[in-house]
């Protein structure tokens, strides 16, 4: 594969990708943001769990990539 040695390494970095695609989704619900809400902080929060939700899913194709038949 790319950068990892064997698929239990690519399985562990998605695995820890979903956690922290866990924790900002309860940061920006308003977990630890406290009372004052900043909007851009929020903005921020939302574009790094994008990131993550992006790199879960182009790690998950290189686990099992799309066979056209």
């Amino acid at each position: 594969m790319t950068e990892f040695e064997d698929e239990a390494d690519l399985r562990a970095r998605i695995e820890e990708l979903r956690n922290e695609h866990r924790k900002l989704d309860e940061e920006i619900a308003g977990g630890d943001l406290g009372p004052l809400r900043d909007q851009l902080l929020v903005t921020r929060l939302k574009r790094r769990k994008l990131a993550k939700k992006d790199e879960i899913a182009r790690l998950m194709d290189l686990l099992q990539p799309d066979i056209i038949a």
